[in-house]
Formats: structure tokens, sequence, C-alpha cells
């Protein structure tokens, strides 16, 4: 009964966008066109999800030099500009970076090779859309791989939102929901936690599994530990912002909170990313750089400080294992995250 959706796509003047900011309550789209509304967007959740962020940034970009080519503005000075103005966007999701990345060497490898102007723009028009082809094949992957540590029956309990709203493709942790319910038929029953202060569990996570005719239940995220007592619940899949060499994971704020009460219950706790998530310069989770943001998502006294980290790392010791597009990965995460990330890109035009 899945009812589509599309959270990003080409437009005749750029980037079409789903704003994410008005859901479940409106479904409206955005046409995009530069890069200071491409930040806006990123900046705001109006796009959303580690994966999703990568390849808004990857388009954005595309179609900003598209226009920047018509009025012969596009230059490598341009193009270094309008990265660094991206990628500092949001700091802690590494999907970002890594598109950006390929968008980089794309355009730089335009110049080096004499092209100008519209050229250019198309090039890295090509390598945008392989960023987005590369995200939802590795989705596929995730799904196939993640459904194999499910069992028909099993209650999942996940937090924020990992689906294809989070992802240009099927999904990370949502991924193996789908492919369990959707083709495999499991009756998998989830649980999600409303997802504080923004509510991305309880407003597009629950919104993208009604629509898709998943049975699911929105928790508060301070009654998961309950839920786990009352055997309530029998694994724990949740996505990632960036991962450590270590294995250590930057995730939605909250996530360490239910990783220690899976840990304490004898629940399975898994995560759920694809590689361009693994961030092989960062050692541990104390090297990820966490964002901050404004105090007005917070409801709080006048006068009361208030703090407002929107991710927290979950030390690897709490993670059973790390679903990767290569495979499910388990301790010791250092040694084989490093293996993963050696094997060959998965096929590229797997859009499900």
């Amino acid at each position: 009964m899945t009812i589509a959706f599309e959270p990003i796509a080409w437009a005749a003047q750029g980037v079409r966008i789903l704003d994410q900011t008005l859901l479940p309550g409106e479904e409206r789209y955005l046409e995009i066109g530069t890069i200071d509304d491409m930040v806006e967007a990123i900046q705001s959740l109006r796009v959303r999800g580690a994966p999703l962020i990568g390849i808004s940034a990857a388009m954005g970009l595309a179609a900003a030099a598209s226009a920047a080519a018509k009025g012969a503005t596009l230059d490598s000075d341009w193009l270094a500009r309008a990265i660094d103005r991206l990628e500092a966007s949001r700091p802690t999701a590494v999907n970002l970076k890594w598109a950006l990345e390929r968008m980089r060497a794309a355009g730089d490898a335009a110049f080096t090779g004499e092209r100008q102007g519209r050229a250019v723009a198309a090039a890295l028009r090509a390598e945008a859309q392989r960023v987005w082809d590369i995200e939802a094949g590795m989705c596929r992957y995730l799904g196939e791989f993640g459904a194999q540590l499910l069992t028909p029956g099993f209650t999942v309990l996940t937090h924020c939102n990992t689906g294809r709203l989070a992802t240009g493709g099927l999904g990370t942790a949502l991924a193996a929901i789908y492919v369990a319910s959707q083709e495999q038929d499991m009756g998998i029953d989830v649980v999600v936690t409303e997802t504080r202060p923004l509510r991305q569990g309880a407003r597009l996570t629950a919104w993208e599994l009604v629509r898709a005719g998943i049975p699911v239940r929105v928790i508060a995220d301070s009654a998961a530990g309950s839920f786990m007592a009352a055997a309530e619940i029998d694994v724990v899949i949740t996505g990632a912002d960036r991962i450590a060499r270590n294995g250590d994971v930057a995730n939605k704020i909250g996530t360490y909170n239910l990783a220690v009460l899976a840990r304490a219950h004898g629940i399975p706790f898994y995560v759920s990313a694809p590689r361009s998530t693994i961030d092989s310069t960062m050692a541990s989770g104390d090297e990820i750089p966490i964002e901050f943001r404004g105090a007005g998502e917070l409801e709080a006294a006048p006068g009361a400080a208030v703090v407002n980290p929107a991710f927290d790392v979950t030390p690897a010791e709490l993670v059973t294992a790390i679903v990767t597009d290569g495979g499910i990965v388990e301790p010791p995460f250092e040694q084989h995250l490093a293996g993963v990330l050696e094997q060959v890109t998965p096929d590229e035009g797997r859009r499900g």
C-alpha cells in the first residue's frame, strides 16, 4: 500500500524538494536554484537525513552552476566558494562532505580538461546524479542486509527518521523494515520514538510508515525504557550521521540513551548506514563535531539557559553490529569497517 512521494527531484529551474518542516500536515514542494537557498533548506531542515543532505547539496550545486554558466561566472573560484558554503551548512553528517568532495573532483577534472561554462555545469550535473544513484543503491543493500537481522513478528524500535525522507532511496535503518515487511512479509511491528525536540519520529517516520501500510506506534522518548522492561521491544535499529574508525556512532540526540537501555535489557542495538557515513579520518567519536542548534527549538521558562545538541555519540562497545551496504559488520569494528571500505562501490543503478 505504498503511497509514492519524492523527497527530491530535478526541476526545470533547479532542484525540487519536499519541505519536511511542514509534514505531516502539508505536503509542499519547493524549487531551489541557488547556493543560498540550498544552504537555508539544509540548515532549516527542509531537507534532512545524512544521505539526503549530501544528495541535496550535490544537486543544488549542479543547479546553481548551470545558472552561473549562463551568466559566464562559473569558474574554479566560484566552485570552491560554493562548495565551502554548502559544506559549512551542517557539520556532523559526513555524507555532506563525501558528496561535495566528489563534486569538487568532478569540477576540477572538467576545468583541467579546459572545458568551460556549460560543459563544466554538465559534468557537475552528471556527478550529482551519480551521487544520488550511489546513495540510493546503497539503501537497497542496507535493506536487504538489515532484513537478515529481523525475525517474523519482531517489534522494532527506531529513532528519528531513516527512511525515504532521509535518503532519496529506500532508507537506512527503515530500509530493513520496508524489505522485511513489504517484500518478505515478516509482519514487523514498529515502535517509533517521538524524537525531541523536533519530533522527526512522530512527524516523519510515522507519516512514512502509515503511507506504506506498516503498523507503527509512536512513544515519547522517555517511554523507551519502560517498553523494553515490559518485553515490548525485540531489537533497536537506528541510522547514523557519522561513524568513526573505531565504530563510535554519531546520530540524532537520544540515540546514546537507547543504546544504554538496550544493553541493560539484553536487546540487540544495530546501526544502519551507507559506507559514505564511515569517516576513516576520525579515530573515535571524540573527534566528531557535534552541531548545536538554536534555543528556540526547545520550550523553556523565560530566563533559563538552553543547550540544544542535535546529535550524540554512542560508544562502539554498545553497538551489536553495523549494517552497511557492504555487509553486516561486527566487532572488532576498526578492522572490519576498514575491510568494507575497500570493497567495490555497489551498482549505482539500483534505485529501489
